[in-house]
């Protein structure tokens, strides 16, 4: 992996020695400082570290980063050569490392698998999701309705976030629990090569049971789909929508129930403001989004961005959230605002962001149409430590107990 860079007397670089580790607690619990001194001190691209000895470049500046994401010739998704140098047991390495699926190929490949996915979830009635959603939200609050207390991550985002996913990937409740297993561990780094295998594993077995048992489902458009992806292949496409799909979702609702029950902007209570469930998800798309750092490339060869060289095969990573509250962009009042980059941009924009807005904002009214009262609970919360999300621990609330739906 190279750490060297060219010199000349005109240009600098992104130092190696100086980089700041994005991956920790004390990161964790205030980023937008870690954001706002690297901006003083670099500009738009910082070096960093996304674990003990992976070194990356971090992306700040919002024109920067909508140039490298519509650049996929200088800065493509393919890691090859980079993980190439890092040990297998290194806790980024599964969420960053090649699949051959559309987040980590380019050209022609990458069109094949986005063709892919994009029938997978066009098939989806918007209508229909809405319905599943709601099922599922009342469903969850049924259970903690009538004890008037809930931790919003464990008795309700996360569970609705998986629930609705195996539902438009038509996934048996047995191979999910593995799948859900097996993400859990990766994004948290913690025994991430065991999860990377439990993971792989169980979408193997959605793949074979959806080719033998096809259903009008995300997962049977895709393997029924003219391209003709293999069990390989499309192990690694439903890896991409496990990830994006239960994750980045959960982060969403609970980083946005945060904001309705903490900004007066909303009203006393969560239902009396003059801004919206949508307004709530547009501002944490803006302030923080769920996956704060990500869009990965890795440069095939040293390239010089901003007068800075940046070297080859050192990982380029895009900070949606430090991008969105840029300086440079950031307008004074952004409600209905949706030039955010928490979507990415360029050919690697994420397909399924209409849908996940969907999802997100009927999980949000649900909640505060049957308990309106809802308070947060008075305790000091905690940001889960890891460079690429934004993720609460815990979101605990209380309420006058109800009888269920």
């Amino acid at each position: 992996m190279s750490e060297s860079a060219p010199t000349t007397a005109s240009s600098g670089t992104v130092e190696a020695g100086t980089r700041v580790p994005i991956y920790t607690a004390e990161f964790a619990a205030d980023p937008h400082r870690v954001y706002r001194e690297l901006r003083a001190k670099y500009g738009a691209l910082a070096p960093v570290d996304l674990a003990p000895g992976v070194p990356a470049t971090l992306v700040l500046g919002y024109r920067t980063a909508v140039r490298i994401l519509n650049d996929p010739e200088r800065f493509p998704a393919d890691p090859r050569t980079w993980q190439a140098g890092i040990p297998p047991d290194c806790p980024v390495l599964p969420m960053m490392q090649w699949r051959p699926n559309a987040l980590r190929s380019a050209g022609a490949d990458h069109a094949r698998y986005r063709r892919t996915n994009t029938a997978g979830l066009t098939g989806i009635d918007q209508y229909r999701l809405q319905g599943t959603v709601a099922q599922v939200a009342v469903s969850l609050i049924n259970e903690f309705c009538v004890v008037g207390s809930a931790d919003l991550v464990r008795d309700y985002a996360f569970p609705l976030a998986f629930r609705v996913l195996n539902q438009l990937l038509g996934c048996p409740v047995e191979i999910a629990a593995q799948a859900a297993e097996g993400f859990r561990a990766i994004f948290e780094g913690v025994g991430a090569d065991r999860g990377n295998k439990l993971l792989t594993d169980a979408l193997l077995r959605l793949t074979l049971h959806k080719r033998a048992h096809p259903g009008d489902d995300v997962t049977t458009r895709m393997v029924t789909h003219p391209e003709g992806l293999s069990d390989v292949e499309m192990v690694h496409q439903l890896a991409t929508l496990y990830g994006a799909g239960i994750e980045p979702q959960q982060n969403l609702i609970v980083n946005a129930l945060l904001l309705l029950l903490t900004d007066d902007r909303f009203g006393d209570s969560a239902l009396g403001g003059s801004l919206s469930t949508r307004d709530a998800l547009d501002e944490v798309l803006f302030d923080d989004p769920p996956m704060a750092n990500f869009c990965i490339s890795f440069p095939p060869r040293d390239v010089f961005v901003d007068d800075c060289w940046l070297p080859a095969h050192r990982p380029v990573v895009i900070s949606m959230a430090a991008c969105n509250n840029d300086p440079a962009i950031r307008p004074g009042q952004f409600t209905g605002n949706r030039a955010h980059l928490s979507w990415g941009a360029g050919p690697h924009i994420c397909p399924a962001r209409s849908l996940a807005y969907l999802i997100a904002q009927e999980a949000l009214d649900q909640l505060l149409d049957a308990l309106p009262e809802i308070r947060l609970t008075p305790t000091e919360l905690t940001w889960r430590p890891g460079p690429f999300h934004r993720a609460l621990t815990a979101l605990p609330v209380h309420f006058t107990p109800s009888p269920p739906l």
